[in-house]
């Protein structure tokens, strides 16, 4: 059995347990799913995390003296994994929801999204906790 974080057209984030990869995308290809809020039948995967066993034993982070850099982007990654995998991507509508939380409009929940730099300055401003990640393209991570 294999979980996927899904979210639909509308944002909605939701779980599905699926035999495989492929039975999601068997699933996903004869139009069988479909989110459970609004019942939108347009269903895409969410990044996720790679998960270590339990019982596996954790492998020591120690770079080769050729490669100084590996067990840092190792820590980026794992740091990249757990935002994406613990925050909604809300995008454009950052600055708008980061305020809606702050002032207690919608539910607390971690974001991250896109804001200008003038947006953030003024979230700042207001005393909105925000900080700026850049995260490079998935590619790129290791």
């Amino acid at each position: 059995m294999i979980v996927f974080d899904l979210i639909c057209r509308d944002e909605h984030r939701f779980e599905g347990w699926f035999a495989s990869s492929e039975d999601f995308a068997s699933q996903k290809g004869r139009g069988l799913l479909e989110c459970p809020v609004c019942g939108g039948a347009h269903v895409e995967k969410l990044p996720t995390a790679k998960i270590r066993k339990q019982s596996e034993p954790a492998a020591p982070a120690q770079p080769s003296p050729t490669q100084p850099g590996v067990a840092v982007q190792a820590d980026v990654s794992r740091i990249i994994d757990y935002i994406l995998m613990h925050s909604e991507d809300v995008g454009k509508r950052f600055a708008e929801e980061a305020r809606k939380i702050y002032y207690q409009e919608t539910p607390q929940r971690s974001i991250r999204g896109v804001a200008t730099r003038a947006e953030a300055e003024d979230l700042h401003a207001e005393g909105v906790p925000v900080f700026s990640l850049p995260i490079p393209p998935q590619d790129r991570w290791n």
